[in-house]
């Protein structure tokens, strides 16, 4: 086995190494990603949790998009503390009958994985705020008038 170089200011950087976010490569580019990315990668992976029936979709959510807050940023908040990790508060709406703090808590861990497995950065925080419980509809409820079965008899 060869030995190991020691490390002088000149020598080149590892290339096994990916640099995280925001970390200065060799050539000094940095990596940004946009915290609106952030609240989508959330928003994802909180619906992929079973339990969880929406995020987002209060009326203040609604009041703020008529304000200017876009669609996909409803429900999620990411903030960055002073060591850059994320701050994430996301606001969610169940299913009936499921067990809110576990899948709270299961929806805390989904997000706090993915968003670090996305962005290579750490998620110092993951609020869940229960907004709602909601029934599953029926098919037949779920259906758009384009869907509509029945034939038009006007």
């Amino acid at each position: 086995m060869p030995a190991k170089k020691s490390s002088q200011p000149g020598d080149e950087a590892d290339a096994s190494v990916i640099p995280t976010p925001l970390e200065a490569t060799e050539n000094s580019d940095e990596i940004h990603i946009n915290i609106p990315v952030v609240a989508n990668i959330v928003k994802m992976a909180a619906l992929q949790v079973d339990g969880v029936y929406s995020v987002g979709g209060t009326f203040a959510d609604g009041l703020w998009e008529t304000l200017g807050a876009k669609k996909g940023d409803r429900g999620v908040d990411v903030k960055e503390d002073e060591a850059e990790n994320y701050l994430i508060q996301i606001h969610v709406e169940m299913r009936f009958g499921v067990s809110i703090a576990t899948t709270a808590k299961i929806v805390q861990q989904a997000i706090r994985e993915q968003v670090e497995a996305m962005t290579s950065k750490g998620v110092a925080k993951v609020e869940v705020f229960v907004d709602g419980v909601r029934m599953e509809q029926p098919d037949a409820a779920k259906k758009s008038p384009e869907q509509w079965d029945q034939p038009h008899t006007d």
